[in-house]
C-alpha cells in the first residue's frame, strides 16, 4: 500500500531536515580484498569464490596492500586524518548474502577519519560537507529477487551470487548535516556526483552507479522547526530511515523528496517514525519497510582476530598525498575558462560525463570546441540509442582527435567525417583507415569537379541564366546536385567557384 505523504515542499515549510550519506565504493584492484579471486564485474555467478571469502573453516585471509593504498589516497582526497595504526573488526549479522555471517570491516579505528568536502552546487554555491570517516571494508554478495517487481516485496524466490563478496570497498560516512532546507535533495546528489568524481580522477573505482561501484544510503529524518529568535540546533533530531542502496544520483534526489514527504505525513499526524532501513524501488518512486535500524552494538563488533593492524609509515602517507589530483569543481572551473566555454555548455558537458573524454581529446591535440561537437553531438547520440555512457563507446579521444585532423586538413568534411565515424564505431578501423578503404576523400581535382559542374549546368539550364543575369544565390542548386553526385565528396567552395567561372560572374 502506498504510504501516505505531502509533498516535498510542503514537508520542507513544515519541517526541519537533518540528513547524511553512507557511500560504498568499490576499489577496481585486480583482487578481493582479503583472498586471490579476481575482482571482475560480470562473471558467471559465484564463479569468483574461494575458501577464504566464502569463510569456510580454516582459511586465513590476507590484506590487500593496493586497497589500502587506494583507501588512504581516497581519504587524503577527503581531507582525513590517516591513522597511523588501525583494526579492522568483525561486524556479526545474519543475511543470505553474507556467507560467514559477519562482515570484515573497520569500527572504532577506522584508517581515514576527520575529513571534509567542498561540494559545488548548479549555481555555484559552496557547501562544504564533513566527514566523520572512511574506513575499509568488505563487500557483500548479491541477492537476486525472483518473482514480484524485482525487490524483495512479493518474491517468491531469491537467488546469492558471491562474486562480490570480499571485493574491497571503502565506506564514506559523512557527519549529520543540517541547515539545508529545501536544498537538501540537490545537496545530497551533489555530494555524491563529488564523491563519483573524485574517484574517478583518483583511478581507484570506474564509479559505476548503474553497476553498484558506487552506492548510497541516504539517512534522513525530520525535526520540528525552532520557534523565531531561538536555535535550530538546540531542537533534537528526529527518527531517522536509511534507504539502503540507493545507486543513481537521480534516485537520490526521488528517495528523499519521498521520504520527507512521508515522514511529516506521518509527524503532522501525530504518529512516530520508525527508525528503519528502506528499500527504494525505482519503478514507483517509493521506498518499502526493510528491517528495524540497528546500532552499534548489535552488531557485536570485536576485532579480527586473523588480521595485523594497518600502519601506514608517515613517509608512505606524505608521499601518497602527492599523488592526490586536483578537486573535480575547480578543474572544472579551471577548464571552463581554458576551452572557452560558457556556463550552459560546461554544464552539459558536465551532466554528460563527458569531461574525462574531452580532457583526453584535446590532449591528443584536438580543438576543446570540436571535441566537444563530436561527444556532445554525434557520439552522444550513438551513447543514448546503445544505452551506455560515452567512455564505453567503441572509439577512443584520440580517434576522435585523428578523425577532426582529417577535417581540418580538408581531406574530409563533417558529412564525411561523420561517415568515417560510423566505420570507427562499427570496428572497421582507425579515422585514417575508414576514410581510405571507404573512399571517403573530399574530391579537389578541377578536372574532375569541372566535369561534374558541367553536368550539372547541362541538366539545368536556367540555373546558368540566373547566375548570368546577377542571381548569383542561384549557384546553390549547382552545388548541391554535384555534392549529390560526387556522394557529398566535393569540395563545395571550390565547386562554387567553378560554377561561376562557368558563369562568367566574379565570386
Amino acid at each position: 500500500m502506498t504510504a501516505a505523504r505531502v509533498s516535498y515542499d510542503e514537508a520542507m515549510e513544515d519541517f526541519d531536515p537533518v540528513f547524511g550519506i553512507e557511500v560504498h565504493v568499490e576499489l577496481n584492484t585486480k583482487t578481493k580484498m582479503f583472498c586471490g579471486c579476481a575482482n571482475e564485474f560480470g562473471a558467471e555467478p559465484n564463479t569468483q569464490v574461494c575458501p577464504v571469502c566464502l569463510g569456510l573453516p580454516g582459511s586465513m585471509p590476507v590484506t590487500n596492500e593496493k586497497a589500502v593504498e587506494s583507501a588512504i589516497r581516497l581519504g587524503l582526497a577527503l581531507g582525513c586524518s590517516i591513522r597511523e595504526s588501525s583494526r579492522f573488526a568483525r561486524k556479526n549479522y545474519f543475511y543470505p548474502d553474507l556467507a560467514k555471517d559477519y562482515q570484515i570491516s573497520q569500527y572504532d579505528e577506522p584508517t581515514c577519519y576527520e575529513g571534509s568536502l567542498d561540494v559545488v552546487l548548479d549555481d555555484g554555491t559552496v557547501v562544504e560537507i564533513g566527514i566523520e570517516r572512511a574506513h575499509m571494508e568488505e563487500d557483500a554478495g548479491k541477492n537476486t529477487h525472483v518473482g514480484g517487481s524485482g525487490g524483495i516485496q512479493g518474491a517468491s524466490h531469491s537467488l546469492v551470487d558471491y562474486n562480490r563478496g570480499g571485493v574491497p570497498l571503502v565506506e564514506i560516512v559523512t557527519k549529520p548535516i543540517t541547515g539545508m532546507g529545501e536544498r537538501t535533495a540537490e545537496v545530497a546528489r551533489a555530494y555524491v556526483a563529488t564523491i563519483r568524481d573524485i574517484v574517478r580522477a583518483l583511478g581507484i573505482s570506474d564509479g559505476r552507479m548503474d553497476q553498484g561501484s558506487v552506492r548510497a544510503d541516504v539517512n534522513l529524518s525530520l525535526r520540528a522547526k525552532a520557534p523565531a529568535g531561538e536555535d535550530q540546533d538546540a531542537v533534537p533530531f528526529g527518527k531517522r530511515s536509511e534507504t539502503k542502496n540507493v545507486n543513481s544520483l537521480r534516485a537520490i534526489e526521488r528517495a528523499i523528496h519521498f521520504e520527507a514527504g512521508r515522514q511529516a505525513a506521518l509527524l503532522s499526524d501525530g504518529k512516530p517514525v520508525v527508525q528503519e532501513t528502506r528499500h527504494w524501488h525505482e519503478d514507483t518512486e517509493e521506498t518499502t519497510p526493510g528491517r528495524s535500524k540497528e546500532e552499534a552494538e548489535d552488531y557485536r563488533y570485536f576485532p579480527e582476530p586473523d588480521l595485523l593492524p594497518v600502519e601506514p609509515s608517515r613517509e608512505w602517507v606524505e608521499e601518497l598525498r602527492g599523488t592526490i589530483p586536483e578537486h573535480p569543481a575547480k578543474q572544472r572551473a579551471r577548464l571552463k575558462d581554458e576551452w572557452g566555454f560558457s556556463d550552459l555548455e560546461m554544464r552539459d558537458v558536465v551532466a554528460a560525463d563527458a569531461v574525462p573524454v574531452l580532457i583526453a581529446t584535446v590532449e591528443a591535440g584536438a580543438t576543446p570546441q570540436a571535441a566537444r561537437k563530436w561527444w556532445m553531438g554525434e557520439l552522444a547520440r550513438v551513447a543514448n540509442d546503445q544505452g551506455v555512457s560515452l567512455d564505453e563507446l567503441s572509439v577512443t579521444p584520440a580517434e576522435v582527435a585523428e578523425l577532426q585532423s582529417l577535417v581540418d586538413s580538408g581531406r574530409i568534411n563533417d558529412k564525411l567525417a561523420r561517415q568515417a565515424l560510423q566505420g570507427v564505431l562499427a570496428g572497421e578501423g582507425s579515422p585514417t583507415a575508414v576514410v581510405e578503404a571507404r573512399g571517403l576523400e573530399v574530391v579537389s581535382d578541377d578536372s574532375a569537379l569541372e566535369k561534374a559542374v558541367d553536368e550539372a549546368l547541362a541538366a539545368q539550364p536556367d540555373v546558368l541564366q540566373k547566375i548570368q543575369d546577377g542571381k548569383v544565390q542561384a549557384a546553390g542548386a549547382i552545388v548541391g546536385a554535384v555534392m549529390k553526385a560526387t556522394r557529398g565528396q566535393a569540395d563545395a567552395g571550390r565547386v562554387r567557384e567553378i560554377i561561376l567561372q562557368r558563369a562568367g560572374v566574379e565570386g
